[in-house]
């Protein structure tokens, strides 16, 4: 939870699509839009969607609310499409919630 806490602190208005599409390019810099859409079970608009609202802001390429994770580049093997990787700014919060996550507790709670 605090990992989530940490991305809504972000910006309010960050989605589940978008938090998803974040946490696939931490595992998998490099990936292009068509790509995440498969692997997050997303549609390509949807997905699109999602990585330019993680887009530095005042990038052609992002939407609000451009939260500067992302950078996009276009793909060398086909140079029509985008391949995504991690902004410096979203390093720095993969390894924060990375931390988070390895220091994670359990809850306990009776039924």
């Amino acid at each position: 939870m605090e990992a989530i806490l940490a991305l809504k602190a972000l910006d309010a208005r960050i989605s589940v699509n978008e938090i998803v599409a974040f946490l696939y390019v931490c595992e998998n810099e490099g990936l292009s839009v068509q790509e995440l859409a498969l692997v997050a079970g997303l549609s390509q608009s949807t997905a699109s969607r999602s990585l330019r609202s993680l887009g530095r802001p005042g990038s052609d390429w992002a939407q609000p609310p451009a939260l500067g994770l992302v950078d996009a580049f276009l793909n060398p093997t086909d140079g029509r499409s985008h391949v995504v990787h991690l902004s410096d700014k979203g390093r720095s919060l993969r390894d924060k919630l990375d931390g988070m996550i390895r220091r994670a507790v359990t809850i306990d709670y009776e039924r």
